[in-house]
């Protein structure tokens, strides 16, 4: 069907559905992201998602379970709520799973061995690129965030850092180069096995 449409080869319609079949395997943090939850943005999916660990409590959430959670208002609580009463809302979830939308199982990070600890990134790393990073201080329960403030707890400074570095400073926050990161990450796993 794809190829007869104007323009469109052989090599355009396999790469077209080669692409859409790998759009399909996401996180939970990234569908939950794109489904467009007013006011939820991506570090609040993401502590969505380390905090239910799968889609099915996150629906089941009352507004009061909803603001326990660190970071998450009253306002964004009733957003997050309203958004999974709606039944065309969950029609959507559904049909998007049914089509085959999916994600690696992930493991509830309660007593995550970061959890409660706010990152800031800033430079160029030459090991990992900076959403390897992301990912990896996430999977510890860490929160990565884009600015630095008073709450945030670690700096990761890669190579010609910005005004982040001089903030994080200034501040007297505890500021880790690439291979400090590394040394935490691997201490961390190694008391994971």
């Amino acid at each position: 069907r794809l190829i007869q449409l104007e323009r469109m080869g052989d090599k355009s319609a396999e790469n077209l559905i080669a692409a859409i079949n790998k759009s399909k395997q996401t996180t939970l943090a990234k569908f939950l992201y794109a489904l467009g939850i007013r006011e939820v943005g991506e570090t609040t999916s993401q502590v969505l998602a380390q905090h239910f660990a799968s889609l099915k409590p996150l629906i089941a959430a009352t507004i009061d379970e909803l603001q326990q959670i660190n970071d998450i208002g009253p306002i964004v609580a009733e957003h997050i709520y309203n958004f999974f009463q709606e039944k065309h809302n969950l029609n959507i979830v559904e049909q998007l799973i049914n089509l085959g939308v999916n994600w690696p199982q992930i493991t509830t990070l309660k007593n995550a061995p970061l959890q409660g600890k706010t990152f800031v990134l800033t430079g160029t790393l030459n090991n990992l690129s900076r959403e390897e990073a992301k990912a990896k201080l996430q999977s510890f329960g860490a929160k990565v965030s884009g600015s630095v403030s008073k709450k945030t707890d670690f700096v990761v400074a890669g190579d010609a850092p910005g005004s982040k570095y001089t903030k994080a400073q200034e501040l007297g926050i505890k500021i880790l180069d690439e291979a400090g990161l590394l040394r935490m990450v691997h201490e961390i796993s190694m008391k994971k096995l």
